[in-house]
């Protein structure tokens, strides 16, 4: 069956159709929904830090606390951070596209330019970022092509009050304001 937009529908095997769609039609719609974007650290091989960025990061349970993140198969990088067998969330502020993108890149060296510290499991913590979690990994699910990682939390904390920088429509930036922040800024309460 046609729809309104020329794609395909066919049947799901439940009962249900289900839209056909090309893969540029897929991403286009899902970058309106924003994304926090999350750099995954880990200690490497001889304690050389490892980084990769995704815009997946997620809660999934409080008792335990479970936190994931969804990482491509192509991905070079996260062979290393499941070898290391644990990891530590950064959420990247507002400030911090250009670490992002260097972090992002194929090749670069992803921590020039880059303070950083040890988090109480060794991995590395970046300067100037909203927050951390610091994660042993639990699980890895392959998922398409993707892989879920999930890990439990074992040390956490806030670091800034800064807002976080996001993904939205194909680029970065900060987008988001609370009501609360932003009586702060009128009022200077």
């Amino acid at each position: 069956m046609k729809t309104a937009s020329g794609s395909q529908r066919q049947s799901d095997g439940a009962g249900q159709e289900a839209e056909e769609f090309d893969a540029r039609a897929f991403r286009d719609v899902l970058g309106n929904f924003p994304t926090s974007v999350v750099a995954i650290t880990a200690a490497g091989e001889g304690g050389r830090p490892k980084a990769m960025i995704v815009g997946s990061f997620a809660s999934v349970s409080l008792d335990p606390p479970l936190v994931s993140f969804l990482a491509d198969r192509s991905s070079t990088t996260l062979g290393k951070i499941l070898a290391a067998g644990q990891y530590c969330a950064n959420a990247l502020a507002a400030d911090q596209e250009g670490m992002c993108r260097r972090m992002a890149a194929r090749g670069a060296d992803r921590f020039a330019g880059t303070g950083w510290q040890h988090s109480p499991l060794g991995n590395p913590v970046l300067e100037g970022v909203v927050g951390w979690v610091d994660c042993t990994i639990e699980k890895v699910v392959e998922l398409g092509d993707h892989f879920l990682v999930v890990g439990r939390a074992v040390h956490l904390r806030t670091e800034s009050e800064k807002t976080p920088l996001l993904f939205f429509r194909g680029d970065y930036g900060d987008y988001f304001s609370t009501t609360s922040l932003l009586l702060d800024r009128l009022t200077g309460w």
